[in-house]
């Protein structure tokens, strides 16, 4: 998608691109969090969009949903592994679903609390769409300026 302005040409990311790599829904420019999903800090979401200023938590308790949204994340990802395992290796052995299960729960929990967010930002808040007018490069007056 293009976005023109005189002679200047922004190129902004597609809906699917921005919620990947984890930007701002409104402008598709600003980073959801502060630091990367794995490491040895925790995640840390920023209040606001470091290029539009949109605040991320639209209201007190806005992301008790995502837990719901990692709850389903968790369930899809666990039906598809016991699948998997028993494909590849034809056991019937709980303790080898129970293991391997634990395991990537455990390696997938950052992901699931960095997409629960974003999906949840992305397609389960109504009325927070892309604006290409907050795309542009050109600095924006912040509220408490004139």
């Amino acid at each position: 998608m293009e976005v023109q302005e005189n002679t200047k040409t922004t190129y902004t990311l597609t809906e699917f691109q921005a919620a990947c790599k984890a930007k701002c829904p409104r402008c598709r420019r600003g980073d959801l969090f502060a630091n990367k999903m794995y490491g040895f800090k925790s995640q840390i979401m920023l209040d606001r969009c470091p290029h539009c200023n949109l605040k991320y938590e639209r209201e007190p308790g806005f992301y008790y949903v995502s837990m719901f949204v990692s709850y389903a994340l968790n369930v899809a990802e666990m039906v598809t592994l016991s699948v998997a395992i028993y494909i590849l290796s034809g056991t019937e052995n709980p303790y080898i679903y129970m293991g391997i299960l634990f395991l990537s729960i455990f390696a997938l929990s950052p992901f699931n609390f960095r997409y629960s967010r974003v999906i949840l930002l992305y397609w389960l808040t109504p009325g927070l769409k892309f604006n290409p007018e907050k795309a542009k490069d050109f600095p924006l007056i912040q509220p408490d300026e004139k």
